[in-house]
């Protein structure tokens, strides 16, 4: 019988490195941090909501606005904000009847910027 080659993502030996393996264990995050950062990521993760938000990224924008920016109706995009809103990525704000949104932080802005600049990485 002949052994199949080495997969590329695969050791072709057995070993653990105790040291870097405790290192590594020792600097993961609680698993409440782990699960809130993962649903921060899953929010941006859905293509019309990274829309909105690079939208976001340029000006404060309302729902009507949005929905003219990303081609949507404006019923689309608001059950998108409730989203977003919910899950603290945006923020409101009530001018008389139109509601404002805009990018509740650094942490989204930086995170929108690079997740942008690494696709167009691969494509340059």
């Amino acid at each position: 019988m002949t052994s199949a080659p080495p997969a590329d993502d695969r050791c072709e030996v057995s070993c653990i490195h105790p040291e870097a393996v405790a290192q590594a264990r020792a600097s993961l995050p609680d698993a409440g941090c782990v699960e809130g950062a993962s649903a921060f990521l899953k929010l941006m993760a859905d293509p019309t909501r990274l829309k909105i938000l690079s939208a976001l990224h340029a000006a404060e924008l309302c729902v009507c606005d949005l929905a003219a920016v990303v081609g949507l109706s404006e019923s689309a995009v608001s059950h998108q904000l409730r989203l977003l809103r919910a899950g603290r990525v945006v923020a409101s704000r009530r001018a008389g009847r139109v509601v404002y949104y805009r990018l509740l932080d650094s942490h989204v802005t930086t995170t929108i910027a690079n997740a942008l600049d690494h696709a167009r990485e691969d494509r340059d």
